[in-house]
């Protein structure tokens, strides 16, 4: 099963899937500031764009780019600016 989510006013959107392995999804942001949270562990890859990234408990943002991964803590929040539009792939984490 598919499901479609939209956030911050359809600035973003993914689409869900579970597969039996990991829940994933896989999605777009348009440029923009945004801040996320989360109750289980995240795998972020970006597809193609670039995202600045504060990860919980750091003080300085990170760029990650295409291909690149970063991870965030189950039950944390996280800051990210997106300069030009950006795909990604996120996998939650038990």
């Amino acid at each position: 099963m598919i499901t479609i989510n939209e956030y911050f006013d359809g600035q973003v959107k993914s689409m869900a899937i579970n597969s039996g392995v990991l829940p994933a999804t896989i999605g777009v942001m348009l440029a923009g500031d945004y801040t996320f949270g989360t109750d289980k562990r995240e795998v972020m890859t970006v597809v193609q764009g670039e995202l600045i990234v504060k990860l919980p408990g750091e003080n300085i943002k990170q760029t990650f780019k295409n291909g690149q991964v970063f991870e965030v803590p189950a039950n944390s929040k996280f800051d990210v600016t997106v300069v030009i539009d950006t795909a990604y792939l996120c996998q939650y984490c038990e």
